[in-house]
């Protein structure tokens, strides 16, 4: 059965263009990784239920222990967090180092690694920063114990991007990105590279240095999409988008954070959906002519997301900017009934550079 034919067995046939696009056959098919899949834009999620039912049928722990993974990354960039967490944590429990540590030279990376450092993200989104933290520490120790460079880049890499940065952990962040561009120069390989000097951009613009961050951003992304890359862009232009508003580029932030708005409808990584269009209620505020409009429907559009999607920590980020509107409007009682249930809700990382900012804001608000 060639390409065509077995899609239209599935009822995917409408895909077909999209896999000969990114040069999927059947020959490949065993070895599609997640982020394989979400090149495929609408037909990941579809195809992951697939293999899934597929897996679930042959009863064999390695395909099953595969198909929660793909499971878990669709579910998560589509905007389903706690079900892919759910998957993420079925894929670990399934995982035994003595029968699938051989599987990182088939896959690129230690499938543990990979699901460690990705379900760091449905973990801190979800509002748990402290176990986010934790699956980052444990993939970066394996990782550095199997002693694959593809399996290392890959966790230094995800824990960067999903743990440390949206932690506030800015060294470790930094010192991290550092290290997979040299691991990546030395390998030789420009995806890793150009997705390291990303994440040193990201950091640059989170610690004051925005105009170094357009620079290592816009740089690092156009390397990236130059490999082929589409994956988490949206995200790497809300970042784009807080440097040039920085710096006071307000027409490149706009049109930064309008590609953001596009891509991610396009792509349906809505999982950075709440984000994006809080950051644009950002730029709205601080633009040269403010619209405080325009900025509270950002905001409250990220709020809806944020709730729709249980992401507590993407609700305190909007709820922090609604609150800061409201309170420079004068309703400070407004912006603290708002606030204090999404603080009051998480049970762990106080520590954290959100949380802290929450707390901090709360106080103000009842003086």
């Amino acid at each position: 059965m060639d390409l065509g034919g077995w899609l239209r067995s599935l009822g995917l046939e409408q895909y077909e263009a999209a896999f000969r696009e990114n040069a999927i056959d059947l020959s490949v098919l065993p070895d599609l990784t997640d982020q394989d899949l979400e090149k495929l834009g609408d037909a990941m999620l579809d195809l992951a239920v697939r293999f899934f039912a597929l897996a679930e049928k042959q009863g064999a722990t390695g395909p099953l222990m595969i198909g929660h993974r793909l499971m878990g990354a669709s579910l998560v960039q589509t905007g389903d967090i706690s079900e892919g967490r759910t998957h993420y944590d079925q894929a670990i429990s399934l995982y035994d180092p003595t029968k699938h540590r051989q599987l990182a030279t088939r896959f690129g990376q230690d499938i543990r690694v990979a699901i460690l450092s990705r379900r760091s993200l449905p973990l801190w989104a979800l509002g748990h920063p402290e176990a986010a933290l934790a699956d980052a520490a444990q993939a970066l120790k394996d990782a550095r114990e199997i002693g694959q460079a593809a399996t290392l880049m890959y966790a230094l890499i995800h824990t960067t991007m999903f743990a440390h940065i949206p932690c506030g952990c800015y060294a470790a962040a930094s010192a991290q990105s550092d290290e997979v561009v040299a691991l990546a120069e030395e390998k030789e390989t420009l995806f890793w590279k150009a997705w390291g000097i990303m994440n040193r951009g990201c950091v640059s613009v989170l610690t004051g240095k925005a105009s170094d961050a357009v620079h290592m951003i816009t740089s690092g992304l156009a390397a990236y999409r130059s490999t082929g890359a589409t994956i988490y862009v949206p995200l790497y232009l809300s970042y784009l988008t807080r440097a040039y508003t920085d710096v006071g580029q307000f027409d490149e932030a706009r049109r930064c954070i309008g590609e953001a708005i596009t891509t991610l409808e396009a792509t349906k990584e809505k999982v950075w959906e709440a984000e994006v269009h809080r950051v644009a209620g950002e730029v709205a505020l601080q633009a040269p002519a403010p619209d405080a409009v325009e900025a509270e429907t950002h905001f409250d559009r990220a709020l809806s997301i944020a709730r729709q999607q249980q992401a507590k920590s993407w609700e305190l980020r909007a709820a922090m900017s609604m609150a800061r509107l409201w309170r420079d409007q004068g309703k400070k009682q407004q912006a603290r009934e708002l606030l204090a249930p999404v603080y009051g809700w998480f049970t762990e990382g106080f520590d954290t550079r959100d949380l802290k900012e929450a707390k901090a804001l709360l106080e103000e608000l009842a003086v």
